[in-house]
């Protein structure tokens, strides 16, 4: 480094005076205003400066006559706690010949990317190119680590939804935040085989024989990201069918069950309701009668009893 700390204005005499430099640009939340210096001095296009500017940009990489512009999210996620979390910090970066300006939408820790160029000195010489591999390597990577996380928890919460009778309320809901953590992790991952791709075209002219490797190997954790993601849907989707069926299941034989004693708490009732409670019937104030009753309700309510449970009514 040649040096740091400067104003922008000192960027076209630094770049001037060092032929080999490039120059990074870290902004926070910058208002359009903030940029308009900057815009003035790498001519950026106005319809990029509005997108670095404005929150929720889909992740993307847009060409431009004098520069690219890329927007991306760096996320991490949580899983402790009733629901997991998702965390996203949406950055846009301006990359031009000599130059990588990136935009933060809100406060986060970005000596991650520093430490990862500094892990690779030999690749500076590449200039720009090797500053935007250090950045989609700290960003993709950190997207792969949330997918494997999410999968993770996914395994504790499936050998819970599949127990006998169905999940516990509050693991049921875990599943529901597992599958909406997704939801919000895909939408960042999904893009970014895409954005890498469209950096390693040939006519693109910026990633340099040296830098594919490692370009490539970027592209296949975006891809392992979405993939992970993709697997994991649809494992917390069956798991929540699943369970579903399980308490359908489980309300069937409820539903049977009471049917059943139903049907064996009618069998007195209609007997004596044939008989009558209060009139006279055959064996009417004699013990006769009255065994001949309870004998019937016992021998009609115990066979269907055995009937039932011979069905697995019971």
């Amino acid at each position: 480094m040649v040096a740091g700390n400067f104003g922008t204005a000192d960027i076209p005499g630094l770049l001037h005076e060092h032929k080999d430099a490039v120059v990074w640009l870290d902004m926070l939340d910058p208002d359009e205003a903030a940029l308009q210096s900057i815009a003035a001095l790498l001519q950026l296009h106005p319809l990029a400066v509005e997108d670095a500017v404005h929150d929720h940009q889909r992740p993307k990489l847009d060409r431009y006559r004098n520069h690219l512009f890329m927007n991306v999210y760096d996320v991490r996620v949580s899983t402790n706690g009733p629901a997991p979390t998702v965390e996203k910090v949406e950055i846009s970066a301006f990359v031009a010949e000599r130059a990588l300006i990136t935009v933060r939408k809100s406060d986060s820790d970005i000596s991650a990317i520093t430490k990862r160029w500094d892990a690779d000195p030999e690749l500076a010489k590449h200039g720009v190119a090797f500053l935007m591999y250090g950045l989609l390597d700290v960003v993709v990577d950190g997207q792969f680590a949330a997918a494997r996380m999410l999968d993770e928890a996914i395994d504790k919460t499936e050998d819970a939804m599949l127990e006998e009778g169905g999940a516990p309320r509050t693991v049921r809901l875990y599943g529901f935040g597992l599958r909406k953590a997704l939801v919000q992790l895909r939408r960042a991952v999904a893009p970014m085989p895409d954005v890498v791709g469209t950096l390693l075209q040939q006519d693109l002219d910026l990633v340099v024989d040296g830098l594919k490797p490692y370009y490539r190997d970027v592209d296949d954790h975006a891809r392992r990201a979405t993939e992970t993601i993709d697997t994991a849907r649809d494992r917390i989707n069956s798991s929540l069918e699943a369970d579903l069926s399980e308490q359908s299941n489980q309300l069937n034989d409820i539903t049977r069950k009471l049917a059943a004693w139903a049907a064996i708490i009618a069998v007195p009732t209609a007997i004596t309701g044939w008989f009558g409670q209060n009139v006279p019937f055959w064996g009417y104030e004699h013990v006769s009668g009255f065994a001949a009753s309870t004998f019937l309700i016992i021998v009609a309510g115990g066979g269907l009893y055995l009937f039932l449970k011979r069905r697995g009514w019971l």
